[in-house]
């Protein structure tokens, strides 16, 4: 029997945790359907943090002065984001030093590879890189990313210098600014059904369920 073809937009930031949780669920979600889907998903840009200087901010602190967060209500937070993770398949590793980053060059190389096989690599290979892997995204570790995954490193530092899809990403963010959206992750099934936040692995799979009827 032909698969289903089904378009997944995913709108996300590449220090959110929660949209790495919320990724790992919709594919666990997939993988239950023992390959019934022909799946093209596609990453769009949500800056978090649009003006966050490049050096980056205390994670910690950069928390407390946005929501509040206590050091107590950190730490839980991040244990349990750990578990979580550790659910889909996930390290997190978080550290004391952790910094929140400025992400635009990453949604720049994320959109330079839209129409390409490597869209999805990249973007797991940021989460990786951030997450996993104590990262942070100055130029040489942004191209030996771009490396890892086999993406053109020269064509990558250009489009890094020459700030090639700035507009492009900034139009893209305006967009889902003007929708209302204001947090990540976001899931649009088929350009119609989106479902915010990291939802259950069976919530994804009723959605999932209606496009086999």
């Amino acid at each position: 029997m032909a698969k289903i073809q089904i378009n997944i937009d995913i709108v996300s930031d590449v220090v959110c945790p929660w949209c790495v949780i919320g990724y790992g669920r919709l594919k666990k979600a997939l993988a239950n359907f023992d390959n019934k889907f022909d799946v093209n998903i596609v990453w769009h840009p949500f800056e978090l943090n649009p003006n966050m200087p490049k050096e980056g901010e205390n994670l910690r602190q950069h928390l407390s002065k946005k929501y509040g967060t206590t050091l107590e209500g950190s730490i839980r937070a991040r244990a349990m984001l750990t578990e979580e993770g550790e659910k889909v398949g996930f390290k997190f590793n978080y550290f004391d030093e952790m910094k929140m980053l400025n992400t635009h060059q990453c949604h720049q190389l994320l959109h330079w590879t839209k129409e390409s096989d490597f869209q999805i690599q990249l973007a797991e290979a940021f989460f990786e890189h951030f997450f996993s892997n104590r990262g942070t995204f100055t130029e040489p570790e942004l191209i030996h990313v771009v490396q890892k995954v086999g993406l053109n490193p020269h064509q990558a530092q250009s489009v890094i210098a020459n700030n090639s899809y700035t507009e492009e990403v900034k139009l893209i963010e305006e967009h889902w600014h003007q929708k209302g959206i204001h947090g990540v992750p976001l899931f649009i099934f088929n350009g119609k059904q989106a479902l915010s936040g990291a939802q259950e692995v069976t919530t994804f799979e009723r959605v999932l369920n209606q496009y086999l009827k």
